[in-house]
């Protein structure tokens, strides 16, 4: 009943296909022709054995029916669709205990697809350069226009619908600003925060002259057609406010901790094919389908590959880490809001899972009414491909 290596008991209906079916069938030819970073290599590693006997587990058996199911430990790679359930859970229950009960502006600042190929080979460096470039203009008008402190979330995201790489900053700011004598919370208007045309030329300007400081100290190659850039409308969109503090959850349950793709957006694998679900957003967001050539399909997911260490969720201002014990503190005391900063539980990850997300890890998925309690371990086994990460 253990013995297959994806982890399902014998008799169970076969799974849909998953991302780590396309690394498992394809990957050892992917790297054998085509040079990958450590990182890259790590995250393909990571994903095809998540939940497989390959890194152990234990046994779970429902007290009531007797049915038994095999847990399989995962590797928790932020890039594997099926690690991130607890980390965005846990995320998710910080997140709640500092919203402000405001509303929130959805902002998005995005890169002109002509940096593309300079910053998927300066990633760490070009990409970090996004996050202060947005932060300081929006900092800035914060500081001109409500004459305060504004508090950001910013949440990067690489990818387009079609996995092509697409570069911008969801960032989420709650709908006012803290005096910067800290006596006052300043509230912004209900509908309107900043204008984006103002936006995108400030964003703009400060981008490219983080860029040339850059090259200037010799951290980047000069980068081509920055020029034409500086003549070009970036793209700074509003989306329509967000009227709670919930819509911020849901909004942030669904998002922070997306990767490139979803498991449930691959539909087949097969002969050397993938085939995935994809909204056009050129076609007023209609679902469609396509099809790529497994190696083009990996290609794509590993552009979004991060470096090792680095932070796809920033904050900034009043929410910076750095200031926010002080500062998030005095902005829910202007806003009558008690405690100053209500402390997280500690919840165990079942218990937190079931509490922000409504799944019962424990529940018997056969009889519906048992629970499951683990009544042994399963040793780790070696029997999917072991690739070369030098």
């Amino acid at each position: 009943m253990l013995s297959r290596a994806d982890g399902r008991t014998a008799g169970e209906k076969k799974a849909s296909p998953e991302l780590a079916d396309v690394f498992r069938q394809y990957g050892e030819r992917y790297q054998q022709t085509h040079r990958l970073s450590a990182s890259q290599h790590k995250v393909m590693r990571a994903v095809s054995v998540c939940r497989t006997p390959e890194l152990g587990g234990h046994l779970d058996r429902c007290e009531s029916c007797g049915f038994e199911r095999p847990a399989y430990n995962s590797w928790r790679n932020r890039h594997c669709p099926k690690c991130q359930a607890l980390a965005k859970a846990r995320w998710l229950e910080k997140q709640t205990s500092e919203l402000l009960p405001v509303g929130y502006f959805h902002l998005v600042f995005t890169l002109p697809h002509e940096l593309n190929g300079l910053i998927l080979t300066h990633k760490k460096m070009v990409l970090a350069l996004l996050f202060k470039a947005v932060s300081k203009t929006l900092l800035e008008f914060g500081q001109t226009r409500l004459k305060g402190t504004l508090g950001i979330i910013a949440v990067l995201h690489t990818w387009d619908q079609t996995l092509k790489d697409h570069f911008h900053l969801h960032c989420l700011v709650p709908a006012g600003a803290l005096s910067f004598d800290h006596s006052r919370w300043i509230a912004a208007r209900k509908n309107f925060l900043f204008p984006v045309k103002a936006l995108s030329r400030v964003f703009r300007g400060k981008f490219l002259t983080l860029l040339q400081q850059a090259y200037e100290r010799g951290k980047l190659p000069a980068a081509n057609g920055t020029k034409a850039l500086r003549k070009t409308n970036w793209i700074v969109y509003a989306k329509k406010p967000f009227g709670s503090p919930q819509t911020v959850l849901d909004y942030l349950g669904r998002y922070t901790h997306r990767v490139a793709l979803s498991n449930d957006r691959i539909l087949q694998v097969q002969a050397g094919e993938v085939t995935l679900s994809y909204r056009d957003r050129k076609d007023s967001d209609r679902k469609k389908t396509m099809t790529l050539e497994a190696q083009e399909f990996i290609r794509r997911f590993l552009l979004h590959v991060l470096p090792e260490g680095f932070m796809r969720i920033r904050h900034f201002g009043f929410l910076a880490n750095r200031a926010k014990k002080q500062s998030l503190a005095q902005c829910r005391k202007l806003l009558d809001l008690q405690p100053p900063l209500p402390p997280c539980s500690n919840l165990s990850a079942k218990d937190l899972l079931l509490k922000l997300t409504r799944v019962d890890l424990s529940r018997c998925p056969s009889c519906l009414d048992g629970t499951m309690i683990a009544v042994g371990d399963l040793p780790a086994s070696s029997s999917l491909p072991r690739w070369d990460s030098s």
